[in-house]
């Protein structure tokens, strides 16, 4: 049985030019971007004539040491944190990917995934090309080298105007950083600066963690190029309507980011606001499982008056066991990071704020465990629809037939995760509670409407049952 939590992490990018200590940025910023993937880490730097590499599987403090980051030079820098969602979770995988090509080299971050990634890899194989890897952003790489001849910035815009589906990425030459995101923005990139240097990163979180000021957001469909001059933008796109991902906001980004020009914490605490209006309900309390619901939690009780109480508490410190837990530790995946606490749940109604439910075995393990613990009644409520069609454009959401709520009804899941009740938000009160523009977001993962549709060899392996 699967222990994922939820849907797996995007992935993270940031980027450094003109800073005596880009990669030491680099790794702070990427230190920050951390819940965004936990595969792997990497980061490029350039002196302008030189160009040093680190990589390698694992989280960033595990990749990166002092020693290390001493030996990347350059006031030039890139960085990547991954989760795969198009290739292998290996170390050739891991970015930036670095290429050398008629005496240019070229270092690439992609945050998203490319929806029409094997058709290109098919067209650019019979043409010649050999690829490294099996990510779609080496694609991104292959597309450029055909047309570098005409410089960068032309290179550039024949590239993005060929690829299809959600892409934020960084991008390193030896003497200037890149910064692009895809005409719908399904995937955040905003722009800082900090003593004089420009600073790129996936969140503002980033940001913040190396005393940057936030200037703006990379707006979709620009290319950004930052070099000794300045600041040049280029939209090759024609005026475009973004369907900005609305699950980064509801599960993804940190909550003291601001994501396409809105606070993250502020928009999960409505969320929780609008589900107390939607499904007023009596408990004796209500919880999250940290750290999931944590800002739903606080706008449910905030608006329903029922108190907050953590009826569970993290383990901070869990990482890799190697070692199998003995045969008479029931439920030890759940429990090595979530244990009950069973003065305050013994004979209490309790309501569980939840972010999302995807497959629905974790939370029928973490209900089984309340109940053991002595909570006489457990309710749940979900701080967005349900989710039932799965994501082209960077999440990891599993094929139809792993979303529980694309199979069963409401109330089959209640009964298979052992609930009282459970109560999803409505998809106009999700909306409503952003305090955005409603038809800006892509709702595809709840009402199957995609804004760009995935190449076909993609959907019929997704799309089944």
């Amino acid at each position: 049985m699967t222990l994922c939590h939820g849907p797996k992490e995007a992935c993270g990018v940031f980027g450094v030019f003109g800073h005596d200590d880009a990669a030491k940025l680099t790794y702070f910023g990427l230190y920050a971007l951390q819940h965004r993937g936990q595969e792997s880490a990497g980061i490029v730097t350039s002196t302008g004539r030189s160009v040093d590499e680190h990589k390698g599987m694992g989280l960033v403090h595990e990749v990166f040491n002092e020693s290390v980051l001493n030996g990347l030079h350059g006031r030039l820098a890139v960085g990547h944190v991954r989760y795969s969602t198009t290739g292998l979770s290996v170390a050739k995988n891991v970015q930036p990917f670095v290429v050398s090509h008629a005496g240019k080299t070229l270092a690439i971050g992609h945050n998203g995934n490319l929806t029409n990634a094997r058709r290109l890899r098919r067209d650019l194989e019979r043409k010649g090309s050999i690829f490294q890897t099996t990510m779609d952003s080496e694609i991104i790489v292959h597309l450029l080298a055909r047309n570098l001849a005409g410089g960068i910035e032309e290179a550039l815009v024949k590239a993005v105007t060929q690829i299809e589906g959600a892409y934020s990425c960084v991008l390193m030459t030896q003497d200037r950083l890149v910064a692009f995101r895809d005409p719908n923005g399904f995937r955040p990139l905003c722009l800082g600066m900090l003593d004089g240097a420009y600073v790129v990163a996936s969140e503002t979180c980033a940001l913040d963690l190396v005393d940057a000021q936030y200037l703006r957001d990379v707006a979709p469909g620009e290319i950004l190029m930052i070099g000794e001059g300045g600041l040049k933008s280029i939209n090759p796109f024609p005026e475009h309507k973004p369907t900005l991902c609305i699950f980064e906001y509801i599960y993804f980004a940190r909550p003291d980011s601001n994501i396409f020009g809105h606070n993250v914490y502020a928009i999960r605490k409505r969320l929780g606001m609008k589900l107390a209006r939607e499904y007023p309900l009596e408990a004796d309390f209500a919880m999250p499982f940290p750290d999931s619901g944590n800002y739903a939690a606080i706008g449910f009780c905030h608006e329903s008056g029922i108190p907050l109480e953590m009826g569970v508490i993290r383990n901070h410190y869990v990482g890799r066991t190697f070692i199998e837990p003995v045969q008479s530790m029931r439920d030890f995946g759940v429990k090595i990071k979530l244990n009950p606490v069973r003065e305050i749940l013994n004979q209490k109604r309790v309501v569980i704020v939840e972010d999302s439910i995807i497959r629905g075995t974790t939370s029928k393990m973490r209900i089984k465990t309340l109940r053991e613990a002595g909570a006489k009644e457990v309710h749940m409520v979900v701080s967005c629809p349900p989710h039932r069609y799965p994501c082209f454009y960077g999440i990891d959401f599993p094929t139809k037939g792993e979303l529980i709520a694309c199979q069963h009804s409401v109330e089959e899941v209640r009964n298979f995760i052992g609930l009282d009740s459970l109560c999803y938000l409505s998809l106009p009160g999700m909306l409503e509670a952003t305090g955005i523009q409603q038809d800006g977001f892509c709702l595809a993962c709840f009402d199957g409407k995609y804004p760009i549709q995935p190449g076909e060899d993609i959907s019929k392996a997704c799309l089944e049952y």
